[in-house]
């Protein structure tokens, strides 16, 4: 298993930070996911580290695919992309985390 992907972005982001990854790593990532998510985050918090929202993105059988956590620290996400095993997941998960941090 590859190292957890790092990083941050602007939770105005997040959205289309999952809506993109969710295409990379080959689920369809939809209104229920994104309500699930929203509802998640909002008591979010740095700090309390057991405040986490997972989600899981491209499940395949041998494959694990994309399991982002993301916490919340002021108008800041912090994001860990877990799973994205190939190169070409990876490079674009870290692409992602720079374009939505900008």
């Amino acid at each position: 298993m590859t190292e957890p992907i790092t990083g941050w972005i602007w939770d105005r982001n997040l959205r289309a930070f999952l809506d993109l990854l969710s295409l990379y790593s080959g689920y369809a990532f939809d209104e229920l996911d994104w309500e699930a998510i929203e509802a998640g985050v909002q008591d979010t918090d740095d700090e309390v580290s057991r405040r986490l929202v997972f989600a899981s993105l491209g499940r395949h059988e041998r494959h694990s695919g994309s399991h982002p956590c993301a916490k919340r620290r002021g108008e800041e996400m912090s994001v860990s992309v877990r799973g994205a095993e190939t190169s070409e997941l990876q490079l674009r998960t870290d692409t992602l985390l720079s374009a939505f941090s900008n």
